[in-house]
């Protein structure tokens, strides 16, 4: 039987536009996104270096794009967290049948378009529906490193077995399930967040 619900952020509940960051890069004259930027991406994203730090380390390799000009492509990523999905989670909490979990692969800079895009007020809404709120640079740990979902399961005394994963990235669901862990890989072209309940486990427990 699942008792604790874990869901990833980034289409799931908020839209992402994940061509849009190389796209508006592209447009600002950077041809390659190398692997040292991946790199330093990946360690701003664990919280292993600052906001400040991530953007000059973009601007050493390319000091004709202002920070202003990056941290706007950068978050280009963000769309809207649809209503309709708010009040879904709402109604899953208010029933406290099921302890819910968020478990993001995030930044600073991301978070502040966030807020932004939904509003602070929408924004703590959402984080009051969870029992425990995970965001990758805050817990210096990030997806699909096993030593997360490790961290989630030991944090909150959890059987893998008893937990169902959300996640759009395969490689997340992936590892997971390695760990005794019920997942979705869902697919944000086709499906929604508010049909969870019509998956087997739910409907054939």
């Amino acid at each position: 039987m699942i008792k604790t619900i874990i869901f990833d952020f980034g289409d799931v509940f908020i839209n992402l536009d994940k061509t849009a960051v190389e796209r508006e890069l592209y447009k600002l004259g950077v041809t390659t996104i190398t692997d040292d930027m991946l790199q330093t991406a990946e360690l701003y994203e664990k919280g292993f270096i600052s906001t400040n730090d991530f953007v000059a380390a973009f601007r050493a390799k390319y000091p004709a794009i202002s920070a202003t000009q990056f941290k706007k492509a950068w978050n280009s990523i963000i769309l809207e967290f649809p209503e309709y999905r708010l009040e879904f989670l709402k109604n899953i909490s208010t029933t406290k049948k099921y302890k819910l979990i968020l478990l993001s692969n995030t930044n600073a800079l991301h978070i502040e378009q966030v807020i932004e895009n939904m509003s602070l007020y929408r924004y703590e809404r959402f984080k009051s529906y969870f029992d425990q709120f995970y965001l990758s640079h805050e817990i210096q740990l990030r997806k699909p490193d096993p030593s997360i979902y490790e961290f989630v399961l030991k944090e909150n005394k959890l059987e893998a077995s008893a937990c169902f994963f959300v996640d759009d990235t395969k490689e997340n669901t992936k590892a997971a399930a390695q760990l005794g862990i019920h997942t979705w890989n869902n697919d944000p072209k086709k499906e929604d967040i508010i049909t969870l309940f019509d998956q087997p486990l739910f409907t054939n427990p």
